[in-house]
């Protein structure tokens, strides 16, 4: 059995972060290790929300870890709570991301144009620098243009525009790059990528449900990076990302009885398996 490591903080309420990485990873039939980056009540959508920092614990995992010798087919980071963090991931990197080792980076920290609490241009600039170490980087059109210090073009930018941002960050040194959360030019909603090695651009939409929530981002990066690991080619795992998140957005579209914060990933695991050929 394969496994990877995902490093993101956990939410005790709120399907986003490691509450929907584990089980999605878990379903993808791989052993999934996790390092918590912070204990949060509940995700930020709430008001009130407990925090406690783990910034402190994690260099004492990675010595255990590599006195155990422990090692991973794949890294896969979220949200990361302060620049101190981004350099502790670095270390994670120089010691278990060796050759064949897939380094994958959400660049977890914008949205609508707008950086997360607690996040400033230094921040930015970090976060741009482990990008630059990974293979694949998944962040969203606000986060791909803070990383490239551009106007942010809004949420409907055309896929033009898009390509602009994706020909700068494969300039950070990253082999693929993809922006999620992007309108495509034929009305769809999907994302579009581009692939350094191999020079060519990877696009792919759905229909477009008229709902928004937290944490679909998170359940994208999840699934694309379980598919990857099982051996699928990079955009064959990007799609089937892209048709598991459409999936469980419009599940929870559907259902009169939903929750407010988040969306019904969990009905739609079967539909993972099948994506998968799990089932």
């Amino acid at each position: 059995m394969k496994r990877i490591l995902t490093i993101q903080d956990i939410s005790c309420i709120g399907k986003c972060s490691l509450t929907a990485a584990l089980p999605i990873l878990s379903a993808a039939g791989l052993e999934t290790a996790i390092v918590p980056t912070a204990v949060l009540s509940a995700h930020t959508q709430f008001s009130g929300v407990t925090f406690r920092d783990l910034t402190d614990d994690l260099p004492g995992i990675l010595d255990h870890w590599k006195k155990e010798g422990f090692t991973f087919s794949a890294i896969y980071t979220g949200y990361l709570g302060s620049i101190r963090q981004i350099g502790l991931v670095r270390d994670y990197f120089a010691a278990f991301g060796g050759e064949g080792v897939c380094k994958i980076v959400d660049p977890a920290m914008a949205d609508s144009g707008k950086l997360y609490t607690g996040f400033d241009d230094a921040f930015v600039k970090e976060m741009r620098s482990l990008c630059a170490e990974a293979d694949v980087i998944l962040p969203n059109i606000s986060e791909a243009a803070m990383m490239l210090g551009v106007p942010y073009p809004g949420e409907d930018a055309s896929e033009a525009q898009l390509k602009e941002l994706l020909d700068g960050l494969t300039g950070l040194g990253t082999r693929i790059s993809v922006i999620t959360g992007a309108s495509l030019d034929d009305g769809s909603f999907g994302f579009l990528g581009y692939d350094a090695d191999r020079k060519e651009y990877l696009r792919y939409g759905t229909a477009r449900v008229p709902l928004r929530s937290h944490g679909t981002g998170d359940i994208f990066a999840s699934t694309f990076t379980g598919a990857l690991v099982n051996g699928f080619a990079p955009g064959d795992a990007l799609k089937i990302a892209s048709d598991y998140t459409g999936a469980c957005i419009r599940n929870t579209y559907e259902d009169p009885e939903h929750v407010s914060y988040g969306v019904n990933f969990e009905a739609e695991i079967p539909y993972l398996l099948k994506l998968l050929g799990k089932i």
